[in-house]
């Protein structure tokens, strides 16, 4: 099968669709993506791309269409100007770039922004292909929720944008099941809309005890890791106040290991609460290390703001977490509350709730060790049994040969 895949991000920055991608080639398919000029998270274009771009016109087997987009920067004009950019350059530099090419589907990787789904709609009407979305981050609902949009009329044009993309797709796939009533409220009567959560990249299924040599002037403590993007959405100040708690306990480290618009916000934070003793940033590293991280942790932190929206996420970390085989620490709410209660694989507090998640963190650390280590089994197990890579490869490997019988007209 001849697949497009449409996706604003794409390797060498890290998102599932790179593993996506590299399994549909290793299972015989000819793989082709449609993406940008690779500048996230930090905003601007890769150095080593800028030097070598041909060096990035292949991954794992799959061919890369690259069109040149404004990077995203830093704050909220630079950002809107990054998605417009790049709509408008998929939709025309991408078209003749792919000229004389047909494709037996296409596949939307939308993790934000909701626009990527344009220059794929544009791509369906030149290739007569049908569109499968798969849908991470529900809009506009998500913009009201970190506060990017304030403006209710903005908001309506942005649910109008919304409507428009998903009754041009063919298969809808919501990454929680929370999400399906609120994407059926922009799409035509009888539109498929399926359930297909996301999975952990494979190398974090693979057991190693190998810490990451960074931690190791950390032993002793109870390490408390969390591991991804640092921004509006996970909460950082409810974080801070929770170390702010357990300030006095010096046996408790949080490590903070990643990059996003917030991180000077949050290193200025530690320095101004004097927490500079038991909070570490650690900075951002490749997808490879991330299992070392894990091993040397005690704990993995997932946190996400106090939001309706954010309830219904369950955030791509969690996946990972579980498959690492360690206890999880969750200041969330909603359907990834109840995936760590689910499988007893950790201590959850209500979103937002900093002295909780000082004192579930507390409990943790001071629990038994093989209370500790009977966690991270249980949440490995139900990884294996909810979330299983292959079984999700699959799957959705069924979903787009089938996407071409059940094509909109």
């Amino acid at each position: 099968m001849k697949i497009l895949v449409v996706s604003q991000y794409f390797w060498p920055e890290n998102f599932r669709v790179n593993d996506l991608v590299a399994e549909l080639v290793k299972r015989g398919h000819e793989v082709s993506v449609l993406t940008g000029y690779p500048n996230y998270p930090d905003g601007v274009v890769f150095e080593d791309f800028k030097k070598n771009s041909s060096n990035y016109s292949k991954f794992a087997g799959a061919d890369i269409t690259r069109v040149p987009l404004m990077p995203r920067g830093q704050g909220g004009v630079r950002l809107a100007l990054n998605y417009a950019s790049f709509v408008a350059s998929a939709s025309l530099f991408g078209l003749f770039k792919l000229r004389g090419r047909q494709f037996d589907c296409i596949f939307v990787f939308e993790p934000s922004p909701i626009t990527v789904g344009i220059p794929a709609i544009v791509m369906r009407w030149a290739k007569k292909a049908p569109i499968v979305f798969w849908v991470l981050d529900l809009w506009p609902e998500s913009l009201r929720a970190v506060g990017i949009v304030k403006s209710e009329r903005i908001l309506r044009l942005v649910g109008a944008m919304v409507s428009f993309i998903y009754r041009r797709c063919d298969v809808i796939l919501a990454q929680s099941r929370s999400f399906i009533v609120n994407i059926k409220k922009y799409c035509d009567p009888g539109q498929r809309v399926e359930f297909f959560p996301s999975w952990a990249e494979d190398l974090f299924g693979k057991a190693t005890t190998v810490s990451a040599s960074e931690l190791a002037s950390f032993s002793g403590r109870f390490k408390i890791l969390f591991a991804g993007n640092i921004g509006e959405a996970q909460d950082f100040p409810a974080i801070l106040d929770a170390a702010e708690h357990l300030k006095a306990r010096d046996d408790i480290q949080w490590i903070l290991v990643g990059d996003g618009r917030m991180a000077g916000w949050v290193a200025d934070e530690i320095k101004r609460r004097d927490l500079a003793r038991t909070v570490t940033m650690l900075g951002r590293f490749p997808l490879e290390r991330m299992p070392s991280f894990y091993a040397g942790a005690d704990a993995l932190l997932v946190t996400l703001k106090k939001n309706d929206v954010f309830a219904m996420t369950i955030p791509g970390k969690v996946q990972s977490y579980l498959a690492a085989g360690k206890p999880l620490l969750g200041m969330l709410d909603g359907e990834g509350a109840a995936v760590i209660l689910d499988a007893n694989a950790g201590l959850v507090c209500a979103s937002g709730r900093g002295e909780d998640l000082a004192r579930i963190a507390h409990q943790l650390a001071d629990a038994a060790p093989q209370t500790q280590r009977s966690m991270g089994q249980a949440g490995q197990a139900y990884y294996r049994k909810q979330f299983e890579r292959e079984t999700l490869m699959t799957r959705i490997e069924e979903i787009l040969l089938n996407s071409r019988i059940v094509t909109k007209t």
